[in-house]
């Protein structure tokens, strides 16, 4: 396991989704993750990460929220602690500001740095973005497209997700598979496809996916046949519309020099060097 991947595990691991559908960490548990035994010290580490927060402008109360925990207490007693519910942001400026000699902060400084510049190329106006960020930005889209798509696909009886998301490729591709776009494109074997395209050519597989869900749930199709054939009429109605929009058709547009694995690995290692 990469040190990037022990990063997702030990951090992404604690991570918690509210009713809203937002992220957070409870401040006890990153305690324990940074591995910092006593809450009194960890107190320190967060007073002095609020007032990086304060310093810079930005209200602490939007990263640092306060929050009772009850606990149980000998003969079946409950006392209520303190805890803090916690941004990205404020995790960010809790692990610069804790001690660096511990490894699993060292991890958390490399994390939290990569995920916090990703949550801002997210926030950037998009016509602001380079082709990578673009590419990256969209990549992250059609990876949660493919997911979403995936449950709605097994809903509606598909077991042969190979074949299904071929049959969105072929209506798409005029033809091609998965396996020939690869081949047109030079790839190495099971390289994948989508890390290998350009912005563009990711929007119109995101149009694909997203239409194609929506086609499988408001008809309430049915059986694995019907699904494939349903991925297949969207991805030609997709081609279809960028040959009338005067669109380069998506098998006619260039294949990027480096994969976005490549270019997330340079990345990562650039804000690992930089965050030293």
């Amino acid at each position: 396991m990469s040190e990037l991947e022990i990063n997702n595990s030990i951090f992404e691991s604690i991570k918690h989704i509210d009713e809203e559908g937002k992220e957070y960490w409870l401040a006890r548990e990153l305690m324990f993750a940074l591995s910092y035994k006593r809450w009194d010290k960890f107190c320190n580490v967060i007073e002095n990460a609020k007032i990086a927060c304060k310093n810079s402008s930005i209200n602490i109360d939007d990263h640092f929220s306060q929050v009772g925990k009850m606990i149980e207490i000998a003969k079946g007693g409950q006392r209520k602690i303190l805890d803090y519910k916690l941004s990205r942001y404020a995790c960010y400026l809790i692990v610069q500001n804790a001690d660096s000699r511990k490894e699993t902060v060292a991890l958390g400084q490399t994390y939290f740095a990569i995920q916090t510049r990703r949550q801002e190329l997210l926030q950037k106006d998009y016509s602001e973005l380079t082709e990578d960020e673009k590419r990256l930005y969209q990549r992250n889209l059609t990876r949660k497209g493919n997911y979403s798509l995936n449950q709605t696909a097994k809903n509606a009886g598909v077991r042969n997700f190979d074949k299904f998301h071929n049959a969105g490729y072929k209506g798409l591709y005029n033809g091609e598979t998965a396996d020939d776009i690869a081949k047109r494109k030079g790839l190495r074997y099971r390289e994948d496809i989508l890390d290998n395209m350009g912005s563009d050519e990711l929007i119109a597989n995101l149009f694909r996916i997203s239409q194609t869900e929506q086609k499988l749930q408001k008809n309430n199709i049915n059986g694995e046949s019907n699904a494939n054939e349903t991925h297949y009429n969207i991805g030609k109605i997709v081609r279809n519309a960028i040959e009338k929009a005067g669109g380069t058709m998506p098998e006619e547009l260039p294949t990027p020099t480096k994969s976005l694995k490549e270019i997330e690995k340079e990345y990562n290692k650039n804000t690992i060097v930089n965050n030293k």
